[in-house]
């Protein structure tokens, strides 16, 4: 059976979030799909208001603390990811965008991810292709075609078990089917790793 690992960041910022939930719903359905597939599936949850001072300090200082240095390693190591965010003044909050600020870069170059939003109105889910997806394409993932957003209708009567329960199985096998298309993830790349022997560095054959 394969193993996969699903990095799932939301950067709601209260308790309880409706932003955590619609991450929570979006790596559920995730799951049952890859295990469907046959697939073993790790869920790795990145609360970004647990790392808020961290990634503030990180962006100072230019060292993340070992807290942050985890969660940047799940998101990095992980088969696919799932980023989730508020929509303030019609785009990402800022805290969600300072954390992939400090992400190792080509941490998700081909990378597949899935990207959601919540907001206090339905007008705001354009906020997903004029400024999530770019985002992500900039960072050369592979964002799936479903976007999921969840304004507050969505959350009352027959709202989530109706359009957006649809969206988020949607948005969900449309990630399955790019991680199942790929080989495991190993892991976050070693940044000492060596990439070059000894043998061809003494030659002068440094590939870099």
């Amino acid at each position: 059976m394969t193993r996969r690992t699903l990095a799932v960041v939301s950067a709601g910022l209260g308790q309880p979030s409706s932003t955590r939930l619609l991450a929570d719903q979006l790596a559920a359905a995730t799951r049952d799909e890859l295990a469907r597939r046959g697939a073993e599936v790790e869920i790795r949850p990145v609360e970004l208001r647990e790392h808020a001072h961290d990634v503030v300090n990180h962006l100072l200082t230019g060292f993340p603390s070992a807290a942050l240095r985890a969660a940047l390693d799940a998101v990095a190591g992980a088969d696919a990811v799932i980023a989730v965010t508020p929509i303030f003044n019609a785009s990402y909050n800022g805290l969600f965008k300072s954390f992939f600020d400090v992400l190792d870069p080509g941490a998700l170059v081909d990378r597949p991810v899935l990207i959601g939003a919540t907001g206090g109105t339905a007008r705001h889910s354009l906020a997903l292709e004029h400024a999530l997806r770019p985002m992500f394409a900039y960072l050369r993932a592979v964002v799936v075609p479903t976007a999921v957003f969840a304004a507050p209708e969505d959350w009352s009567g027959e709202g989530v078990d109706g359009a957006l329960r649809g969206r988020i199985r949607r948005a969900g096998a449309e990630l399955a089917d790019q991680v199942d298309r790929r080989p495991a993830a190993t892991g976050p790349a070693d940044p000492f790793a060596l990439t070059t022997t000894f043998t061809d560095l003494l030659a002068g054959r440094d590939p870099a």
